[in-house]
């Protein structure tokens, strides 16, 4: 995912990670650094390697070491040449149109993430100038990462193993989308009733990498899917971010509603209500995450949104009520830690606590945050005002349109 620097405008670039020198102005195109700085790039990538290694050697060590080293070691290459292509899509883009982009920063995350990583991010330490450029350097990387992801997801699915399901729980369950779907239909062993199918390595690698994928083609603000789209309806682009924005926290409320629906219609009352919260929880997280990487964008950092004067009024004077960085990941970690800690909890005392808290969240959002009628958390910044030439629209469409056929109504369920 790229990320660059505020544009004179005073919209929020695309950042995932910003630097103290988003401060300065910065010239719409500057030369690429002259001092080419690796090292740390590097080390990272190591580290990124030998978490994911660590992480599925772990999963699978029940297996056998030699059986467990041989599928770390597929799992661990066939991810990580995923995402390289994915991010050097992003860097070659930008350096053909001469934006001064960084070597990607590879985030290592063993054991917390199935995957043993969070992926990766580029800076962009100048501004995209042109809706052009824009839809290259949003575009490269998703498309580069599914020219891998695809094929060895078929490749992986056809070698992959078939086994009965117990219905005892306790693993966990990958979502399907339309891709997935198509492709296990052409490619997968036949599965009889009462079967399913147990990923080979490498098909949980691209599945992995198609899941990363299907996160950044959002259509919003600072991500890939909201540079392409940007690129093809320019400034209406932040209106269509914010509604986007929004139906993530409707799907929330949603896929849990379905969830206790069928659970009433089978007589299981709420039995299963933390199940279903942390099954639905991915929406939640990322309406906050988001909201979080458009506040760093436009400089919101480890304080607190600065109001306009009405705005202040309305939350009593001064910047009392304001929401920043800190309450927003404060609130996220301890409602997903506390729906996982009470994951088969059926008190009701316990999940009323639980929604009270998303509420005042909630409440926060709309008076304060990312819910406000006039927020601009997510706006993207301007680029030239020139549209797309006929040939770069149908790229921006398709592009988007993958989206659509990635999309997991619940990526992962236990």
């Amino acid at each position: 995912m790229p990320s660059s620097p505020h544009d004179s405008s005073g919209s929020p670039p695309p950042s995932a990670t910003p630097s103290a020198e988003l401060a300065a102005p910065l010239p719409l195109r500057a030369a690429p650094s002259e001092r080419f700085v690796w090292r740390a790039n590097a080390a990272l990538f190591a580290a990124t390697v030998v978490s994911v290694f660590l992480t599925y050697f772990d999963v699978d060590l029940h297996l056998g070491r030699a059986v467990a080293l041989v599928h770390a070691s597929q799992f661990t290459a066939a991810l990580l040449a995923i995402l390289l292509a994915h991010e050097f899509g992003h860097y070659i883009a930008a350096r053909i149109h001469k934006v001064d982009a960084s070597l990607p920063y590879f985030l290592p995350l063993p054991f917390l993430s199935p995957f043993g990583t969070m992926g990766a991010v580029i800076r962009m330490r100048s501004a995209i100038p042109t809706r052009r450029a824009l839809l290259d350097i949003g575009a490269a990387g998703p498309l580069a990462g599914l020219a891998l992801a695809i094929p060895l997801y078929a490749w992986g699915v056809a070698h992959s193993q078939v086994i009965t399901v117990d219905g005892s729980g306790g693993s966990m369950e990958l979502g399907s989308s339309l891709l997935t779907l198509g492709m296990d239909k052409l490619f997968a062993p036949a599965v009889p009733q009462g079967s399913d199918i147990l990923l080979s390595p490498v098909a949980f690698a691209a599945w992995a990498g198609m899941f990363v994928t299907m996160i950044n083609l959002l259509p919003v603000s600072q991500l890939d899917g909201g540079h392409v789209a940007y690129s093809l309806f320019g400034p209406r682009q932040d209106a269509i971010a914010k509604w986007v924005h929004r139906s993530m926290l409707a799907f929330f409320f949603v896929s849990l509603a379905s969830y206790v629906a069928r659970d009433l219609r089978a007589g299981f009352r709420l039995w299963h209500l933390g199940r279903h919260v942390n099954n639905s929880l991915f929406w939640l997280v990322w309406f906050e995450i988001l909201a979080v990487l458009g506040s760093l964008a436009t400089g919101e950092r480890g304080g607190e949104r600065r109001l306009a004067p009405e705005h202040r009024a309305e939350a009593g004077g001064g910047d009392a009520g304001t929401l920043g960085i800190r309450t927003r990941v404060v609130a996220t970690l301890g409602l997903a830690i506390l729906a996982g800690v009470f994951h088969d909890q059926t008190s009701p005392l316990v999940w009323a606590a639980w929604f009270s808290g998303l509420a005042v969240l909630l409440v926060m959002e709309a008076r304060w945050g990312a819910l406000r009628k006039d927020s601009g958390v997510l706006d993207h910044p301007a680029t030239g005002p020139e549209p797309l030439a006929a040939g770069r629209a149908v790229v921006a469409v398709v592009t988007l349109a993958f989206f659509a056929l990635l999309f997991m109504p619940a990526p992962i369920s236990l």
